[in-house]
């Protein structure tokens, strides 16, 4: 059998996107010809990491004999770099693909490369890239991630091809609802670290420190994490408002204006929305939500006036 030949890859923006799934591509056998970044100690990095002895700061040095120019840099950067690579001569176009990894971007932003004839595509992962982690920490977080992806026909299939060389999958997001989709990945991400600060906030005004927060809740959020995985978010609802517990729920926002008044805006806007899925799950009767609902009104009075 044939042995299948690895892509070269130009990797633009060598920050921690740019490194890890460059690196991703390199350990499953393709070869980044080529790393350019803003400053000469970053693309530096970006090429140590990556294993590529051909780095620097001008897009001139992606060599012809390339398959892919992926543009990782943060996306207020990317139409400057696509009137770069536009500009550029020396590149055979016609096939060579090349790909951003915004979130907030469509491929339509690679259209003066698209008219030349490359292949584009917008390529964004669904992960999280924290800015304080090494990209080493980051790398087993990437395998097997999805990629919101949009293009022509040829380009979702060659963003399917690039997917399975890092071991992902796509998800097809049509440009109209690009900005929602990158909405929904802030819930799924930022929303859930500001939860968890929220829960070590409150951790931190009950008991001892130790063993610290996270420790002490992680397997109530794992099992949680697990259930929905089983079912989903409304069959995986528990606790009190699930159980149209109206008394508990009152003790619960009293002990937050004693101890945490600030969080009640939080509390109780999330236990609207747990009466709302408990609605939808049918574990409470329109009495009890009809209860539920007039008991948080009566504290959101607090922070409305």
């Amino acid at each position: 059998m044939k042995k299948k030949l690895g892509w070269n890859i130009a990797i633009i923006g060598a920050g921690k996107v740019g490194q890890v799934l460059g690196r991703v591509l390199v350990e499953n056998g393709d070869r980044v010809v080529a790393v350019v970044s803003r400053t000469q100690g970053s693309a530096r990095r970006g090429g140590e990491f990556l294993q590529c002895r051909n780095y620097g700061v001008d897009l001139p040095l992606i060599p012809p004999a390339i398959d892919v120019v992926f543009i990782t840099t943060p996306h207020a950067a990317v139409e400057e770099v696509v009137r770069g690579l536009s500009e550029l001569g020396s590149l055979p176009w016609k096939r060579i693909s090349v790909c951003h990894a915004s979130g907030m971007m469509t491929a339509a932003v690679l259209a003066p490369l698209h008219r030349k004839g490359a292949c584009t595509f917008s390529f964004h992962p669904l992960q999280t890239f924290p800015r304080d982690f090494a990209p080493k920490d980051i790398l087993p977080n990437v395998r097997g991630i999805y990629y919101g992806v949009d293009g022509s026909k040829r380009g979702i299939e060659r963003a399917k091809q690039l997917a399975r060389k890092l071991s992902g999958k796509v998800i097809e997001v049509s440009p109209g609802k690009r900005a929602y989709y990158h909405a929904a990945c802030v819930v799924a991400s930022n929303h859930l670290t500001a939860l968890l600060s929220i829960v070590e906030t409150m951790y931190s005004r009950f008991g001892k420190k130790t063993p610290g927060f996270y420790t002490s809740f992680e397997p109530i959020i794992l099992a949680t994490l697990s259930n929905i995985k089983r079912s989903s978010p409304k069959e995986a609802l528990s606790g009190p408002v699930a159980r149209g517990g109206v008394e508990t729920v009152r003790e619960h926002f009293e002990a937050i204006r004693e101890h945490s008044p600030e969080l009640l805006p939080y509390f109780a806007r999330m236990t609207e929305e747990s009466i709302y899925l408990a609605t939808k799950k049918r574990s409470i009767d329109n009495e009890q939500r009809r209860a539920l609902i007039k008991l948080v009104e009566t504290y959101r009075t607090e922070f409305t006036h």
